[in-house]
């Protein structure tokens, strides 16, 4: 994917945590765009043009994992990264049994998103070629 052209969007409804994410998105060259909640971003209208989508887990409204699976049962295969602060691996394990790219625990380390972010470059770039997605990142 190429990064001035790829969009990433921001689900979060801590403000601090989505603007710091969309910092280190943008500063990797991407575009970001946030939203503060599963609901706002299933109405955006940018689903079909986001290239990853970083969500928390625990929000107001649908979490995390239900924006996960009301975008599978629309057919969209989006690469997802769930972040918590509240790790637990149930919840983990439903993520990525789920399609999840990556399951973040909160604080997480720049280099674990990145390594998520080139994870889902890759899978963008095997989308031409028609391959699912189907590789994986965790890390707690």
């Amino acid at each position: 994917m190429s990064e001035e052209h790829t969009l990433i969007s921001i689900v979060d409804d801590d403000a601090l945590a989505r603007d710091g994410i969309r910092e280190l998105v943008e500063s990797l060259g991407y575009k970001a765009r946030n939203f503060v909640s599963a609901e706002h971003f299933l109405e955006s209208g940018v689903i079909a043009e986001t290239a990853c989508l970083i969500t928390d887990l625990q929000m107001p409204g649908l979490n995390g994992l239900e924006l996960q699976e009301a975008l599978r049962s629309q057919g969209c295969c989006v690469p997802i990264i769930l972040i918590t602060a509240f790790p637990n691996g149930k919840h983990r394990d439903r993520a990525l049994e789920g399609g999840a790219l990556g399951f973040l625990s909160k604080p997480f380390d720049e280099s674990s998103l990145i390594q998520c972010l080139a994870a889902a470059s890759k899978l963008q770039t095997s989308e031409s070629s028609q391959r699912p997605r189907t590789n994986r990142t965790t890390r707690q």
